[in-house]
């Protein structure tokens, strides 16, 4: 009994460690010298994409122009109604999944599980390597402000010639659960990012 206690307790420790691979991200990127007007010009949703993998400078300037703070009282990129912080941004790739949390620009691991294939009901997405994923209260608020950070990350892959698309067309209820959201909070949206093919 002892023995099996033991290994039970080992098991967990493993799986704890196995856990503890969040990321701390470098600074964002904030010296591209593309203007707002050309980024609106070159912003169109985009079915072209590569396997290459984003960089985590790059994923780090994404997810700050996505939801990151820009001032030093902790106001964020994105109007927020009420000053309500009520999104979370979920990071999906083949290493597994991370929330992004602003206050400390990084990464906190959720799962290491490849989870893409919930997001590959197209051909198109079959490469990609990264999908966010927006989640937020059941209030209306959320909603919002998901539609102004991904605005955000579309003006960015715009202006870096990257790939991106807002996309409705995955198994909500599927990611939910693995996602595994508490009462209250919902899967709104999800968007894919990459580099173009």
């Amino acid at each position: 009994m002892k023995k099996l206690i033991g290994v039970t307790i080992m098991a967990g420790l493993i799986a704890t460690s196995a856990m503890a691979a969040d990321i701390k991200l470098p600074d964002p990127d904030k010296t591209n010298p593309t203007t707002l007007i050309s980024a609106l010009e070159n912003r169109h949703s985009d079915r072209e994409f590569s396997d290459k993998v984003i960089d985590n400078k790059t994923l780090s300037t994404i997810l700050w122009a996505a939801y990151g703070i820009n001032r030093a009282d902790g106001k964020r990129t994105i109007p927020t109604a009420m000053d309500k912080k009520d999104l979370n941004i979920y990071v999906f790739n083949k290493e597994g999944i991370w929330l992004y949390d602003a206050t400390t620009n990084s990464l906190k691991q959720q799962s290491n599980d490849n989870h893409l294939a919930l997001f590959q009901m197209q051909d198109y997405m079959k490469p990609v390597s990264t999908v966010l994923v927006y989640t937020g209260s059941t209030e209306d608020y959320a909603v919002m402000h998901a539609g102004s950070a991904y605005q955000n990350v579309e003006l960015y892959t715009a202006a870096n010639g990257m790939s991106s698309i807002v996309r409705g067309y995955f198994d909500h209820q599927k990611v939910q659960e693995v996602l595994n959201l508490p009462t209250g909070q919902r899967v709104i949206i999800s968007q894919a990012i990459g580099w173009k093919n």
